[in-house]
């Protein structure tokens, strides 16, 4: 599809997303919703503009194209947020993803895709924000979720609260293959795919390295293994493209409906946990149920 395409021109017009080609540090294509994102309307086009133009200062921009070079060459995406200025002088902070239209010619043009994410930032620079999520994921950490997983234990509320435990299948060979900067991207992605699968009233947490959990008040243990095969079955189709990097895994997954003979959230979560063993003992890639009389026959052995 060639910059003359009627289908490209009608991309750049429409779609909701501030993306530009660039080449030789000009501004060669860009969307109108990147225009507008750096407050130029119909006369005044980023088109032909040197990328200068929207970074705070030279050695921000230096910076950024030092962080290209490298990245490129290392056949890596760039992703990573800098200061960025609109047109009328106003500042943000922008997420911006970079990578080469063509892997064989890194020197070539390159793809930005701009995100302002100043809202997203200042939330993440919050003391009650870090002491709550993953750094990697931006999901919910073990402590926040077992703050929450503690309102339900021992509720003598009639709804029932399922929990599943996500254990990824070999993702330490993902680490050791492609390194760790691909392995976290590859986690936040996922981490973004496990939300889509749930309600908004659902917790996602990663509880520690390749291992998920997810709260489901309100969830009966029929329905709780209906969502936790969709989030089996979204895992194993999940592809992570990163630069010259494919990434792919499949996940083992634990069901645990509370009971009253689990009294405490390291009760539920060794539970989870240990239905989650089971599939993974089982090959992986599946699912499985705690039944309440493990607890009883573990207890006695």
């Amino acid at each position: 599809m060639s910059a003359h395409d009627p289908r490209f021109a009608a991309l750049m017009q429409r779609a909701p997303i501030a993306m530009a080609f660039v080449a030789a540090q000009r501004f060669v294509e860009v969307s109108e919703s990147f225009n507008h994102l750096f407050g130029h309307v119909d006369d005044h086009d980023l088109k032909g503009a040197e990328t200068r133009a929207v970074f705070v200062s030279d050695p921000s921009h230096n910076t950024w194209l030092e962080r290209l070079g490298t990245s490129f060459k290392a056949g890596q995406v760039v992703d990573d947020e800098f200061e960025l200025v609109r047109r009328d002088g106003s500042r943000f902070w922008g997420r911006i993803q970079a990578s080469p239209v063509d892997w064989a010619g890194v020197d070539g043009e390159a793809l930005w895709i701009v995100q302002d994410v100043t809202a997203a930032r200042a939330a993440r620079l919050a003391p009650t924000w870090t002491a709550k999520h993953d750094p990697v994921t931006e999901l919910s950490n073990r402590r926040e979720f077992e703050r929450r997983l503690s309102d339900h234990v021992g509720s003598r509320r009639s709804e029932p609260v399922s929990v599943l435990w996500i254990d990824l299948d070999n993702f330490g060979e993902i680490v050791s293959g492609m390194g760790t900067e691909t392995a976290d991207h590859f986690l936040y992605g996922l981490g973004q795919l496990l939300q889509a699968k749930v309600r908004a009233s659902d917790t996602v947490a990663r509880i520690e390295k390749d291992r998920f959990a997810v709260l489901l008040p309100d969830c009966d243990q029929h329905y709780a293994e209906i969502v936790a095969e969709k989030i089996r079955s979204a895992v194993h189709g999940f592809r992570l493209r990163w630069g010259l990097h494919r990434a792919r895994t499949k996940a083992s997954v634990g069901v645990v409906l509370l009971h009253p003979t689990l009294e405490t959230p390291d009760a539920v979560l060794a539970a989870a946990s240990l239905a989650c063993g089971e599939a993974k003992a089982s090959g992986g890639d599946c699912v499985r149920i705690f039944v309440v009389q493990q607890a009883a026959e573990a207890t006695s052995s």
